[in-house]
């Protein structure tokens, strides 16, 4: 199973956009780059869905051009126009080869969810690998309105009790994706985040 950060060259803010192709073809997430279809359109000629993590902006600015060009169903946790299908934590979704159990990490947004498998994580903004503030092991922000580190925490929680201890490859929504140890990289943002300070200086 192929994964592929289509948005890897943006010249503007945007999440991280993973086209993961097998034996479902699917979009996680759909970004906030110009272009973004011909992207994917250059890997593959149609998609069997497109999955949310959340819907704030840089994760689904370009998700009406994504689903015009490709006609896909679209899977997400809250409501939505175009959704097709509702995500439920516990539910499974399948994703290029693998089923992946859908969970609930509320905090950074009150509709995100992850999608863990037997092997891979997909994130979201819950917990990423590096960003601006700590590299290996760092969490979403939670300092603007409707967001709450207390609930964040409570999530990367939840997301260690679900996933299993062959994990070894993280896509997050931001920053470098990661091979090897993922519970490590999640047990240090949960660190990080325990500490209730400030992420980033001017919080």
């Amino acid at each position: 199973m192929d994964v592929t950060n289509v948005t890897t060259d943006a010249e503007t803010f945007t999440c991280n956009a993973y086209l993961v192709e097998g034996d479902r073809t699917v979009l996680v997430d759909a970004g906030a780059m110009d272009g973004v279809v011909d992207v994917i359109r250059a890997h593959t000629d149609g998609l069997d869905a497109v999955v949310l993590t959340h819907q704030h902006g840089d994760h689904v600015a370009q998700l009406d051009a994504v689903l015009d060009a490709f006609d896909a169903p679209l899977y997400a946790y809250a409501d939505h126009p175009r959704r097709a299908s509702n995500l439920d934590d516990g539910e499974q979704v399948f994703i290029g080869d693998e089923a992946f159990d859908v969970v609930y990490t509320p905090g950074h947004a009150d509709d995100h969810v992850s999608f863990v498998s037997e092997t891979m994580l997909f994130s979201g903004d819950v917990v990423v690998h590096d960003d601006g503030a700590f590299d290996y092991g760092s969490f979403g922000r939670t300092d603007m309105a409707g967001q709450s580190r207390e609930r964040l925490i409570e999530s990367i929680e939840t997301l260690l009790d679900r996933m299993g201890d062959g994990v070894e490859h993280m896509y997050a929504g931001h920053g470098e994706e990661f091979h090897g140890d993922v519970r490590d990289v999640v047990e240090t943002a949960l660190g990080r985040a325990e500490k209730r300070e400030p992420k980033y200086p001017e919080e």
